[in-house]
C-alpha cells in the first residue's frame, strides 16, 4: 500500500482532499466556490480522483452503470479490484445484474410496516439518552452523548447484537470512513471489523436467533444459500452505512436547531411541519458522499474521466446547487418542494431511507419535546467528520431547558 498523502491543499480544484479537516470545517464553502470556478475537480490523491459539484454530473453518474463501477465506493489509496459484480458489500457495492437480486433480497427487511416495529425502542432509547443528559449539568455534547447512540442502538437490536457493542462499531467506522487507508498502530485482527462479524456471524450459526442475521443465513438468492462473503458484507455495510449517516444527520439538526430559535419554536408551536422539515435537513445538511470507479472512458462536464479513476459522488453538493433548488443555500423549514438527493439516486437509492427517516424523525421530536430551547455552548468546539460522511462529531449545547419526562 503507498503512503497516503496528507500534505496541505494547495488548490481545491486541483488538488483536492476530502478527508481534510479543512474540507470537513468548510465543505459547503467549497462546493460553492467549485461549482463556479471548477465543477469537476481532480486530484492526484488517492490514485486519481474526481470530485463534480453540480447536481446534473452526480445525477447522471449515479444513474450511469455502464461507465461506472460501485466496486469502490470509499475512496482510498487502495482500489478493489476483481470484487465484481457482488463486491464487499452487497448490494451497495454491486454491479448489474447481481445488484437487483441482492438488493431484493433485503426490501422486506426495510419495508415500511417493518420499521414501525423499531420505532417504540428508539423512542425508549432516545428518552433514556435524553435523561442522562439532564442529569447531567447545563452543558453536554449532543454528539458524542445522544446523536451517535440512537442509530447505534436500533441497528444493534436489528442485529441481534449486545447494545454495548456500539464502541466498537464506532471505532470501525473512523478506521473506514475518516481515516481510509491508514492502519493504527498495533491494530491486532482481534481488534477489526473482520474478526467482529465472523464471531456474531458463527454465534448466529450456532445458536440460531429470530433477527437480520438469522435472516440473512436462512435466505436463498437464485436457490442457493448467501455465502459468508455476501452475509459477512452485508452486515458490515449495515453497521457502516446504517450508523454514522444517520448519527451525522441527526447532529447536524440539533446543530442547526441551537443556532435558530425561530425554527425551534416552529416544531413546538406546530409539530406536524416536523416530517417536512426533516426533508429539509436531509437536504441541507445531507451527510453521505459516495464513490465509483471509472470503468470505462468518459467524458464529465468537459473533462475526461479515465478507467480506474475515483470518482466522489458528493449528494450534500448536489442538493446546494441553485440549478437544483430554489434558494438553495437558504433553510426553508417548511421548504414545499424538496426532491433532495440526500438517499442517493439510480439504483444505489439508500435501502435504509425509511429506517433513517424514523430513527431523525423520534430523535429530533423527543429531543424538542424534553429539551425545546438550547444553544451553542462553543461554536469554535464544534468539530465536523472529515471524510465520505459528514456530520458534528463533537457538539457542545447548552440546555437552557429541560423536562424530566
Amino acid at each position: 500500500m503507498t503512503d497516503v498523502d496528507r500534505s496541505p491543499v494547495t488548490n481545491w480544484g486541483t488538488d483536492f482532499d476530502h478527508t481534510d479537516p479543512e474540507y470537513a470545517a468548510r465543505a459547503p464553502e467549497i462546493w460553492d466556490e467549485l461549482r463556479e470556478q471548477c465543477p469537476v475537480a481532480h486530484s492526484e490523491r488517492f490514485g486519481g480522483a474526481w470530485l463534480p459539484t453540480r447536481h446534473a454530473d452526480v445525477a447522471a453518474i449515479a444513474h450511469d452503470t455502464e461507465h461506472f463501477s460501485s466496486e469502490g465506493v470509499i475512496v482510498g489509496e487502495w482500489k478493489p479490484e476483481g470484487l465484481a459484480p457482488m463486491g464487499f458489500a452487497p448490494p451497495i457495492t454491486s454491479d448489474p445484474p447481481f445488484h437487483a437480486t441482492a438488493r431484493r433480497l433485503l426490501l422486506p427487511a426495510f419495508s415500511p410496516k417493518e420499521i414501525d416495529r423499531w420505532e417504540p425502542s428508539a423512542r425508549q432509547s432516545c428518552n433514556e439518552l435524553i435523561d442522562e443528559l439532564l442529569a447531567g449539568g447545563d452543558v453536554v455534547d449532543a454528539g458524542t452523548q445522544y446523536a451517535q447512540h440512537v442509530p447505534v442502538r436500533v441497528i444493534a437490536e436489528m442485529l441481534g447484537v449486545p447494545k454495548e457493542d456500539g464502541d466498537k462499531f464506532r471505532v470501525f467506522i473512523h478506521r473506514i470512513l475518516e481515516t481510509p487507508g491508514q492502519v493504527p498502530e498495533g491494530l491486532t485482527y482481534e481488534d477489526t471489523l473482520a474478526y467482529y462479524l465472523s464471531q456474531i456471524i458463527e454465534d448466529h450459526r450456532v445458536n440460531p436467533h429470530d433477527d437480520l442475521i438469522g435472516f440473512l443465513i436462512q435466505t436463498e438468492m437464485n436457490g442457493v444459500p448467501l455465502s459468508n462473503e455476501h452475509i459477512f458484507g452485508t452486515i458490515g455495510l449495515l453497521l457502516i452505512a446504517g450508523i454514522d449517516t444517520t448519527w451525522s444527520a441527526i447532529g447536524a439538526s440539533l446543530w442547526h436547531l441551537a443556532q435558530h430559535p425561530a425554527d425551534r419554536r416552529r416544531l413546538v408551536d406546530d409539530p406536524g411541519v416536523l416530517p417536512i422539515a426533516i426533508e429539509e435537513m436531509l437536504r441541507f445538511y445531507a451527510p453521505v458522499t459516495m464513490a465509483r470507479i471509472v470503468a470505462e472512458e468518459v467524458e464529465l462536464g468537459g473533462e475526461t474521466l479515465c478507467p480506474r479513476d475515483w470518482v466522489l459522488l458528493p449528494f450534500p453538493a448536489a442538493n446546494r446547487d441553485p440549478e437544483a433548488f430554489e434558494d438553495a443555500d437558504t433553510f426553508i423549514i417548511d421548504r414545499a418542494k424538496n426532491r433532495h438527493v440526500a438517499f442517493g439516486l439510480g439504483i444505489h437509492r439508500c435501502l435504509g431511507s425509511n429506517l433513517a427517516r424514523m430513527e431523525m424523525r423520534v430523535a429530533v421530536e423527543e429531543w424538542m419535546r424534553r429539551i425545546p430551547d438550547f444553544e451553542l455552548a462553543d461554536p469554535s468546539a464544534v468539530r465536523w467528520s472529515p471524510g465520505q460522511v459528514r456530520g458534528p462529531r463533537e457538539l457542545p449545547l447548552r440546555l437552557l431547558s429541560g423536562k424530566t419526562s
